[in-house]
């Protein structure tokens, strides 16, 4: 799977930085996220429980921050397991970029799936993805709007 993306943020990037490198506000946001352990600056563990299609898994994973270049890009490599239902493993290299006092995120996904979740079907991955992506962006603006009231006005 291959997803790109671009989100306009409405917090300077500096806000934006340090809030996509807080575990607090990533267990927050992440859609369906029960755990998240920030195991040292550069490294997370984190349980996620997702239904994709008729598949429900409960995923256990790692994450690591590579090619940091603060407060401007990153690459996130993980992978996870969710059982029988299968895994998923891949990165996604993310660029934060000021415009005015907004930011715009832009990432670029490569992942790939096994197990039954890849009898799921190409179609259905990426609509879920994709679906997960706008509400991680949903909740991540929601959070940065409460974090700074005057933002909200």
């Amino acid at each position: 799977m291959d997803m790109t993306g671009e989100h306009r943020i409405s917090a300077p990037r500096d806000v934006v930085w340090q809030a996509l490198n807080d575990d607090a506000v990533l267990r927050e946001c992440i859609p369906g996220c029960s755990e998240l352990e920030k195991k040292s600056d550069t490294e997370l563990s984190a349980i996620v429980v997702q239904k994709i299609g008729p598949v429900k898994a409960k995923f256990a994973g790692d994450v690591e921050l590579t090619n940091i270049n603060a407060p401007e890009s990153y690459t996130i490599r993980g992978e996870g397991s969710g059982g029988v239902a299968g895994f998923a493993k891949g990165g996604a290299d993310v660029t934060l970029a000021e415009d005015g006092a907004e930011t715009i995120l832009s990432y670029t996904v490569h992942a790939t799936v096994g197990g039954k979740l890849a009898r799921l079907g190409s179609r259905l991955i990426d609509s879920t993805a994709r679906k997960l992506a706008a509400q991680f962006f949903d909740n991540f603006q929601a959070h940065l709007n409460e974090a700074r009231p005057d933002a909200a006005e």
